[in-house]
C-alpha cells in the first residue's frame, strides 16, 4: 500500500512520523478506564465502529467485544508504523486502513458511532474535522470525542510548584517547536463547544479519573517513566526552567536516585480522561 500523503495537522503529523512506543504505554496502562468509556457509549451487537486514528489499534479489540461478530469494526490512520502496529493486534473481522482521517475512504452513511480518541488536538480545524468525519455516519449515529488531561495532571502531590513549572515548561516547549500560540494548545479542552458547533445534536460529556498510588504495577511505571519522565520531559525541559528547578525535577524523574517519585510512598497521580459525544442528524 502506497503511503497516505502528508498531512496539514497543527503537530506536524506525516506518515512516517512513528510515536508507537509512546501509544502502546498509554494505552497498557489506561486499559481499565478506556475499556470503561468505551462501555459507557451504549453499543449494540451489529453496529458498525470507526476507529478514526487508531493509533496502535488496542482499542479495536474493545470496540469489536461491544459490537460482537455481527458488528464491523475499522480502525483507521495516517502513521505507517501505527497501521502495521494496529494490524498485528486487530482482532478477527476487524480492519485496519492507511489514511488520513478527514479523507476517510468511505462512503456516506457508513458507521453507526466513531471512537476518535486524541486525535482532535492534531487537527487544525477540529469544528471542520468533526463536520468530515459527520457525513460517514448514518443518521442517528454519534461521534465519540476522547480526550486526556483536560485539567492538568498530578504527578508531585507534595510539590504543586515544581509540577506546575514543569507542565508550562511542557506546554512552552510544544508552542516552540510547532509554532503555536496558546490558543492552539487549549483549544481541545473546548470538545463539548466543538461538536455543538459542528450542529451535533444532544451533546453529553463524561470523565474519568485515571487515578494511581504506589506501588505501581508494572504498566503503570513504564508509562510514567517512558512516556512521561523521558519523552515527555526529560531533556527537552532544562531551557525552560531555572538550574535549582531543573535538577530537582531530574532527581524525580530518574530512578538512579533516592528521590525517584515512582518510589515514593506517598506517589499519587492522577489524570482525566474525558468522553463528549454527539449525534448527527442531517
Amino acid at each position: 500500500m502506497k503511503a497516505a500523503p502528508a498531512s496539514a495537522g497543527v503537530l506536524g503529523d506525516t506518515a512516517a512520523r512513528d510515536y508507537s512506543y509512546k501509544l502502546e504505554l498509554f494505552n497498557a496502562f489506561a486499559a481499565p478506564e478506556l475499556r470503561r468509556a468505551i462501555g459507557s457509549l451504549g453499543l449494540k451487537p451489529g453496529m458498525a465502529v470507526l476507529d478514526a486514528g487508531c493509533g496502535t489499534g488496542e482499542a479495536l479489540q474493545w470496540l469489536s467485544d461491544e459490537v460482537g461478530p455481527s458488528g464491523r469494526v475499522i480502525g483507521i490512520d495516517l502513521a505507517t508504523a501505527h497501521v502495521a502496529a494496529a494490524r498485528e493486534r486487530a482482532p478477527p473481522g476487524a480492519h485496519v486502513l492507511q489514511a488520513d482521517v478527514l479523507k476517510a475512504p468511505f462512503p456516506p452513511g457508513s458507521f453507526d458511532l466513531i471512537w476518535c480518541v486524541n486525535t482532535l488536538n492534531h487537527v487544525r480545524e477540529p469544528v471542520r474535522g468533526v463536520r468530515t468525519l459527520a457525513t460517514l455516519l448514518r443518521p442517528g449515529g454519534r461521534i465519540a470525542l476522547g480526550q486526556s488531561s483536560l485539567l492538568p495532571d498530578m504527578y508531585f502531590a507534595w510539590d504543586a510548584r515544581l509540577e506546575r513549572l514543569t507542565t508550562e515548561a511542557v506546554r512552552q516547549y510544544y508552542r516552540d517547536r510547532y509554532g503555536l500560540n496558546e490558543v492552539d494548545l487549549t483549544a481541545v479542552r473546548s470538545i463539548v463547544g466543538v461538536l455543538r458547533q459542528a450542529q451535533m445534536r444532544h451533546v453529553t460529556a463524561r470523565t474519568f479519573m485515571i487515578e494511581r498510588v504506589s506501588p505501581l504495577g508494572e504498566a503503570d511505571e513504564a508509562y510514567l517513566r517512558d512516556a512521561i519522565f523521558r519523552d515527555t520531559w526529560g531533556e527537552r525541559l532544562r531551557p525552560y526552567l531555572s538550574e535549582k528547578d531543573f535538577a530537582e525535577l531530574a532527581r524525580l524523574t530518574d530512578a538512579r536516585y533516592p528521590q525517584f517519585a515512582l518510589r515514593r510512598e506517598d506517589f499519587h497521580f492522577l489524570q482525566t480522561f474525558t468522553v463528549a459525544m454527539g449525534q448527527y442528524q442531517p
